[in-house]
């Protein structure tokens, strides 16, 4: 099925929407050839040396990590670029105030104009691809088209991507489109254009994986949250993960965390000795995003629709994240990456060596700021994990026991809590905030709200978003319990309060006790509070410092209450078709949405 064709040859598949579409861009972009993937490793192979013979990749030190590659992007495009990503919807209130909008006729005149001629002299691609296992009736195929090999090669690995994705579309006679190209990597002249209506996507001017990579972040989250809405399931920004007890029974948990907020470290988290030698396991389903849907039995039922993972390089390191470093030695794609004088990938967290050469490829002078861009990334395929779970691949997914939200907020917020019931845990999903990273372009370290992970990702408006999330509280669900956890509370000095990493699995194995319903909690402002908790216990950290990072202070709170009224008020009228104020099912008063 690899082919290279002439632009009037005919396509190598039966179905005629697909070939006429292909067509139809080949004739705006004007490629000198088009090539249908077919997802081989010959085919992956050969992309990988063309790009290493023009300079796009460079390889790695074969000793040391066999099959890895660099790749330096243009230092103006290393980010996702919020600000230039629309959601374009023929009324403009069903995008929201959380997206920006642009009518789609608007959008298309725009993106036709960018389009046109712009693949002269490179070669259209055309990219089968499935977001979840394929035979899952909860997964969802789309196309990409892009001149960029280095798209190909790192969609090849974060998705199922080639013949048996192509022969799924061709029965199903349906397709997410998605149209990419590097254009001139001008940011005077790059956007992302999401059509929730046509189930499309259009990219120009950007080579970034959040970008460019439209199976990711622009389908399986913008696109595919308009779709679970009008289906009735949910596309969200959160890792799935495994905890299995010594007893061998095994909860899964759904966790939303901003980008580069410990996603990845909370999903192949490494049990501490003393919890290994127990029994405990962690099984790693996914670090990055969730699809869930109700299944016969009432339950959330969870697949991961990537097929690899696209992970921050900053701050991995063997003691932070062993798996994701043991994962990482081979077959890999690093972006933006610096390297050592043996040619070895590097940045900063990884270990005390100092590098040679920095992102850009220039000589490493710590004048010039961070060896490694604060965004590096590696592309890497999930069965690599060593903690990864063969119910990745299972059909009908993972049931899920808990969600669990979180951010980076050094006051305020304790390292966890409960939510009273699902429209409360609603509440604390939707307004949640974090301090920004440099996942995104913009000012690091600002507190924003960030519902559930979800606001640079929602395809339409939070309200409908919100009212969507409370409508699966019905007769009959048997609905995952709500948490909130925050790793990174600071004392007075600046100082952690709790180690994280590892010992994260303390808090998870409060929430699963909370699940089974093996120990109390006490009603305390944001929610039910641990009692009693033991996660000092063999820790090695002062007790006090345990308990100051569980405190709740009253004039904080009551700051952090003034900051959700403010920002609820956005979305209130939308959601508020919902009553969510009704008692709960504990007879409590629920909270106002």
């Amino acid at each position: 099925m690899n082919a290279v064709l002439e632009l009037d040859a005919a396509a190598p598949t039966s179905l005629s929407t697909l070939a006429s579409w292909v067509e139809e861009v080949a004739a705006l972009t004007c490629p000198d050839a088009i090539r249908w993937c077919d997802g081989s490793q010959r085919e992956y192979d050969a992309l990988l040396a063309g790009m290493e013979a023009d300079g796009t990749l460079i390889a790695l030190n074969p000793d040391t990590h066999p099959g890895c590659w660099l790749h330096r992007s243009d230092p103006e495009d290393v980010a996702r670029v919020e600000h230039l990503t629309f959601v374009c919807t023929r009324d403009a209130e069903a995008a929201g105030p959380n997206n920006q909008w642009m009518a789609p006729d608007q959008a298309h005149g725009k993106m036709d104009a960018l389009f046109a001629g712009c693949m002269r002299g490179r070669i259209l691609y055309v990219v089968p691809y499935c977001m979840g296992p394929i035979d899952s009736p909860l997964s969802r195929c789309g196309v990409e088209i892009t001149d960029s090999p280095y798209v190909v090669a790192n969609m090849r690995l974060m998705t199922r991507m080639g013949a048996q994705a192509l022969q799924r579309i061709e029965r199903e006679g349906h397709f997410v489109r998605g149209l990419h190209s590097l254009g001139e990597l001008d940011p005077d002249r790059r956007f992302i254009m999401h059509f929730p209506e046509e189930l499309s996507i259009q990219s120009y001017g950007s080579g970034y994986g959040g970008n460019a990579l439209l199976g990711k972040k622009c389908h399986a989250l913008r696109i595919a949250s308009w779709q679970a809405r009008e289906e009735g399931w949910l596309a969200e920004h959160m890792l799935i993960v495994g905890i299995e007890n010594p007893q061998g029974d095994t909860h899964y948990i759904a966790a939303a965390f901003p980008s580069a907020c410990g996603k990845t470290n909370l999903a192949m988290l490494v049990p501490p000795p003393a919890y290994r030698e127990a029994g405990w396991k962690v099984w790693t389903v996914g670090d990055d995003i969730c699809w869930m849907r109700p299944g016969p039995d009432g339950q959330l039922w969870a697949i991961n629709p990537e097929a690899g993972y696209f992970g921050v390089a900053p701050g991995t390191s063997a003691k932070s994240n062993p798996n994701a470093l043991a994962m990482i030695q081979r077959d890999t794609i690093y972006t933006n990456v610096a390297l050592t004088d043996d040619c070895q990938p590097w940045w900063e967290g990884l270990d005390d060596r100092a590098p040679a050469f920095d992102w850009q490829g220039r000589p490493y002078d710590p004048a010039n700021g961070p060896a490694a861009h604060p965004n590096a990334r590696f592309t890497v395929a999930a069965r690599q994990c060593p903690s990864w779970s063969p119910r990745a691949e299972d059909p009908q997914g993972v049931p899920i026991s808990a969600i669990v939200f979180g951010g980076r907020r050094a006051t305020t917020m304790p390292l966890v809590f409960e939510a009273r019931d699902w429209r409360h845990g609603v509440f604390v999903g939707a307004t949640m905030a974090s301090e920004t990273t440099a996942a995104a372009t913009g000012q690091v370290g600002l507190v924003r709200r960030d519902p559930m992970a979800m606001k640079p990702f929602c395809g339409y408006h939070f309200g409908d978003y919100f009212a969507h999330w409370l409508s699966f509280d019905e007769p009959g669900a048997r609905l995952p319990k709500i948490f909130h956890v925050n790793w990174f509370r600071k004392d007075a000095d600046g100082n952690f309060l709790w180690p994280g990493f590892g010992e994260n699995l303390r808090v998870l194995e409060w929430i699963i006790a909370r699940v089974e319903g093996r120990v109390g909690a006490e009603d305390g402002l944001p929610g039910f509070m641990p009692l009693e908790h033991h996660f000092a216990e063999g820790l090695g950290v002062d007790p006090d410092r345990v308990a100051l990072a569980l405190q709740v202070d009253q004039g904080e709170w009551a700051i952090e209450q003034r900051a959700q009224d403010q920002f609820w008020a956005e979305s209130r009228d939308r959601s508020a078709r919902f009553d969510a104020s009704a008692p709960s099912s504990e007879g409590e008063e629920a909270t106002e949405l």
